[in-house]
């Protein structure tokens, strides 16, 4: 089956295949920014750099700066031109004096601890500046909770489900960050159309290199296809085909600004 194997850095091909259902939410979110304070502008987690030039367009008066922890990604960045600087840092240890803009789009579902990252990262803005964030809020909709239930099902306690990303409610955002500055705090449903794919079904290709890419990492390859064989089952009765082979897949996703 395509896709299933080995899994260590992230691979840019896989992550591209849906790069056009990936980039509405990333513009939504740098849309809905109305303030950026004086300092670079950080695309945190900027991943091959697919909003590279789209931000350097917007702040043409601000430096571009790409953090990110995967070579590979990075490189693909590099080759974009779009960025005065590329860090290979993780998150959780990159800083910054002051931002004009912290720009992070799906990445930080893939970090613990919220409770403490998103006051740190409002912390490095200057006057005026915003923290944007936008993450998956798909956990309990089938396409990732089948994933989870059932690779604990058929090999149960091999897989670290705290590896696989999560989010916390809505109202726990807005506890945590109302009082650090103006917030606003917003989910969004995109009904996507996945295209027919020979390989397997469109659900699966669409979250195996996200959501389910360290689930599949802690298997053995044989256990990844039946893991995947499984998952394509139960995919088939929750996002039925279309007679031309596409799928409609309701994703949802969690978005905030946040302006000191």
């Amino acid at each position: 089956m395509s896709g299933v194997g080995e899994r260590k850095d992230w691979d840019p091909g896989a992550y591209a295949r849906f790069r056009d259902l990936w980039l509405r939410p990333a513009i939504d979110l740098m849309l809905a920014v109305r303030s950026v304070g004086g300092g670079a502008v950080i695309d945190l987690g900027c991943g091959a750099g697919a909003m590279g030039s789209v931000l350097r367009q917007r702040y043409s008066g601000h430096s571009i700066v790409g953090v990110d922890e995967s070579p590979a990604m990075l490189a693909k960045a590099s080759d974009s031109g779009a960025y005065d600087a590329l860090e290979e840092r993780n998150i959780n240890d990159w800083s910054i004096e002051r931002a004009g803009l912290i720009y992070a789009n799906a990445v930080l579902h893939w970090l613990k601890d919220h409770e403490a990252l998103f006051p740190r990262l409002a912390g490095m803005l200057a006057p005026g500046g915003t923290l944007a964030v936008q993450m998956p809020h798909q956990n309990n909709a089938p396409s990732h909770r089948v994933w989870v239930s059932l690779a604990e099902e058929l090999f149960p306690g091999r897989v670290d489900m705290e590896a696989a990303p999560g989010v916390m409610k809505p109202a726990r955002y807005h506890h945590l960050l109302s009082g650090l500055g103006a917030l606003s705090l917003w989910e969004t449903d995109y009904y996507q159309v996945l295209a027919a794919d020979r390989s397997g079904h469109p659900v699966r290709r669409f979250t195996e290199s996200t959501f389910a890419r360290p689930i599949l990492a802690a298997l053995k390859p044989d256990e990844q296809v039946e893991l995947v064989g499984r998952y394509e089952e139960v995919m088939e009765r929750a996002y039925p085909r279309g007679a031309d082979g596409t799928v409609l897949f309701p994703f949802r996703r969690v978005f905030f600004t946040l302006t000191v």
